[in-house]
């Protein structure tokens, strides 16, 4: 990606790809709705492939690395969690974000959704490197391609969330359907039930999926 607005554009693509049916992008050959997904690393597009199109990127470094498949991989680390003060650092206003490492820019980008879409948050290095990058999903993250997405478990007051919470690596393309799922759902300032609802049920969906890491691996 070469700048904030391309990475605006990718992040609202979810909502702007209803339309059906739908073609690989690079062979225009009609997918199923479940079907790869390849991003364009330089100008942080993602892009729908069949399956021949996306085998053909399964190495990170074909096609001179233009484009990266979305790999499947779910992992978890069920002894991981941030504090109060951790998250505080992360100056994140919601309970939702993730975070993924820019190749482009060499940095790693935190965003949350929103009824508007994802928005970008300042991250600090220092914020990062103390908190959710301390983790060991963090050692395994692959950039461009996958996200650490970390929900907070809020505890006490009318806004208790009783879903699962926690941090998980995801594939980048899951992130962006949270982030439709909130614009489609969110109501008023704190979500209301329904945008909860479907949001514990998708959280449980990726909890399901993902696989625990060894301890001390």
């Amino acid at each position: 990606m070469t700048g904030l607005g391309s990475l605006r554009r990718l992040l609202a693509e979810p909502e702007a790809r209803a339309p059906a049916p739908e073609v690989c992008e690079l062979c225009a050959t009609p997918v199923p709705e479940q079907h790869p997904h390849l991003v364009q690393v330089v100008d942080r597009r993602m892009l729908c492939a069949c399956g021949p199109c996306a085998f053909l990127f399964d190495n990170p470094g074909a096609g001179g690395g233009e484009y990266r498949r979305v790999p499947d991989r779910y992992l978890s680390d069920p002894g991981f969690d941030l504090t109060a003060a951790q998250w505080e650092a992360l100056q994140i206003p919601v309970g939702l974000a993730f975070f993924l490492r820019n190749s482009a820019r060499d940095e790693i980008v935190a965003c949350y959704p929103g009824p508007a879409g994802a928005t970008e948050s300042e991250l600090s290095l220092t914020a990062w490197a103390s908190g959710v990058g301390a983790g060991r999903l963090a050692a395994e993250l692959a950039p461009d391609v996958e996200a650490l997405l970390v929900r907070r478990q809020e505890k006490g007051g009318t806004d208790e969330r009783s879903g699962p919470g926690g941090c998980l690596l995801v594939p980048i393309d899951a992130c962006y359907r949270l982030v439709g799922l909130v614009r489609l759902h969110w109501k008023g300032f704190d979500g209301g039930a329904v945008a909860w609802r479907e949001i514990d049920a998708f959280f449980a969906e990726l909890h399901e999926l993902a696989r625990p890491l060894p301890q001390g691996g």
